[in-house]
């Protein structure tokens, strides 16, 4: 075997040693878009599905499943928990199809516990029976306090079954047991006070009791509710080179998980520097490991100003976005020395500034689209549905298409073990998500719930961090050193990629598509990632959200 290919084998045991370790459940990192689409495949259906996790648990998801191909009688959705398997599930649910919409189906699905859980979704109709697991977390972002209104009637309520208990209790050994027609003794009277006030004693008691539980299990839900990472941000000059150190902040109860992180598209860390207002300056970066918390990485030239930066991170199950910003107080030179081949930059037009022009000539798929030219040449347009008008909160295809300098369709290549990569940034910068074809969600978590469904693998505990990172470490060293060919291979098969769009076949291999549910209305900027004739090709695109 030569040695791409043990290479390839030695990274594809590594990663069944780690998945069945950490159990790496990742929905797409992001900032003020909560929900998770999937687009794919469910058997021989052409499915979308959009999940919208609760923000406390226990919680409902909301279950939106739109089936573009076949005719269906019936789709169920049902929750399924990597600790407990198929096995330990509730049965599934029938969705409900939505009115004067062919093929929407809505249900919901209850999230009980913290976890890392999934949807599967079945379709059923003229081409059998089809499935897809849909990976989620349950996890506590948020807690609901209260009406204040509920919890004035619920405290009378309260009150008046406390008195109404201690005065059954009273009654029960003086009333209660009196003949009628006779007095009261006075030793009876003494019973019904004493009771009476035993049971106010007893019934504090349980209060108390109650209270203090309620307490203490409000607090670990705080204190175990999802709160996001913070960093600081530095610009240090080596040898005449600017170098990014990014080191995350781990005071919180989460730090220890740090030694934990996993790759995802084969990188531990996606960092995405984007200038603040203009958005005219766009940088996808992946900082190497110096330590446990400290990342270091090689800076393109930057203009003065101020930069958000957005740090995706796959850690204890789940993905995480870290936010910093960092002032470039000078504009420096900058050089490509050091950046990774697939490290890749942008600069446009501020958003502010000119805007891009429709062109009636150029067309996609026989629809109008926004055109834009790439750095070799070749050029990128948006496709356009309805006049490029996108609503919040539906669904929306984000589909471009790329043709070479001489106007011919373009043979894209896979980046990153993907089609195409593409990020949004509301322009007040209050959303922020990192985008792939097949959704907002990770195909290697819905393969590993589906291997845990299927009994393929059991549950197993957090394995020794120390030991992990060293193998990790190893790991992207390894894909970091492989050829371009054996790489995408390994990523792709991890990817488990469906086929292409059918309304795209004409032009297959040069279109690609992002699903995306617009979670406001505003200005948004979009940056696409695609990879042609070896070289990472970056545009911009900015829509308006009604």
């Amino acid at each position: 075997m030569d040695e791409e290919g043990s290479a390839m084998k030695f990274c594809k045991n590594i990663i069944f040693i780690w998945i069945l370790l950490i159990f790496p459940f990742a929905a797409i990192a992001h900032i003020g878009s909560p929900g998770i689409l999937f687009e794919g495949m469910a058997g021989k259906y052409k499915v979308i599905v959009n999940v919208m996790p609760p923000d406390v648990i226990p919680g409902t998801a909301q279950i939106s499943v739109l089936v573009e191909s076949g005719n269906t009688t019936k789709v169920t959705v049902q929750p399924i928990y990597l600790y407990a398997g198929a096995e330990g599930a509730p049965d599934a649910d029938t969705a409900i199809p939505a009115p004067n919409v062919p093929g929407n189906y809505q249900g919901l699905i209850w999230l009980m516990e913290n976890g890392v859980a999934s949807v599967r979704v079945s379709v059923y109709g003229d081409q059998g029976i089809g499935e897809v697991v849909v990976p989620i977390m349950a996890v506590p972002t948020a807690q609901k306090d209260m009406p204040a209104n509920l919890g004035w009637i619920l405290a009378g309520l309260g009150s008046f079954l406390v008195i109404l208990m201690i005065t059954i209790i009273g009654a029960s050994v003086s009333d209660g047991v009196t003949a009628p027609g006779n007095e009261m003794s006075g030793l009876r009277r003494r019973k019904r006070w004493v009771s009476m006030a035993v049971t106010t004693v007893v019934l504090g008691l349980i209060l108390f009791g109650g209270s203090s539980w309620w307490n203490n299990w409000a607090q670990d839900y705080k204190r175990y509710m999802f709160k996001p990472f913070t960093a600081s941000s530095s610009i240090k000059n080596i040898r005449g080179n600017e170098l990014l150190e990014f080191k995350v902040d781990t005071a919180s109860l989460e730090g220890r998980w740090m030694s934990l992180l996993i790759p995802d598209h084969g990188k531990l860390m996606h960092l995405f520097l984007v200038r603040e207002g203009s958005l005219d300056i766009f940088a996808h970066l992946h900082p190497k490991r110096i330590d446990s918390i400290t990342f270091e990485s090689p800076l393109p030239a930057l203009p003065k100003g101020r930069y958000l930066i957005f740090a995706d991170i796959v850690r204890r199950g789940f993905a995480s976005t870290i936010v910093d910003t960092i002032d470039v107080e000078q504009p420096f030179s900058g050089t490509t020395i050091g950046l990774s081949r697939d490290d890749s930059y942008l600069f446009s037009n501020a958003v502010a500034g000119k805007k891009a022009l429709m062109d009636s000539a150029f067309t996609v798929c026989g629809t109008p689209g926004i055109k834009t030219v790439l750095a070799d040449g070749s050029s990128m347009t948006l496709e356009s549905t309805s006049g490029l008008k996108f609503k919040n909160g539906e669904i929306s295809k984000l589909s471009f298409m790329v043709l070479d300098p001489e106007g011919n369709p373009a043979q894209l290549e896979p980046y990153l073990g993907m089609g195409g990569h593409a990020v949004v940034v509301k322009n007040d910068a209050k959303v922020y998500i990192h985008l792939h074809p097949t959704g907002t969600f990770s195909a290697a978590s819905a393969q590993l719930i589906e291997n845990r469904i299927e009994k393929k693998t059991g549950y197993t505990p957090q394995p020794d961090a120390k030991h992990f990172k060293d193998s990790i470490d190893a790991l992207v060293n390894r894909l970091d050193n492989m050829s371009e060919s054996v790489r995408n291979e390994y990523l792709m098969q991890e990817m488990n990629m469906s086929g292409a769009n059918p309304s795209h076949k004409a032009h297959e291999g040069a279109v690609v598509d992002f699903p995306y549910v617009f979670p406001f209305a505003g200005d948004y900027r979009i940056w696409v990632q695609v990879k042609r004739a070896g070289k990472v090709l970056s545009a911009a695109f900015d829509v308006k959200v009604q």
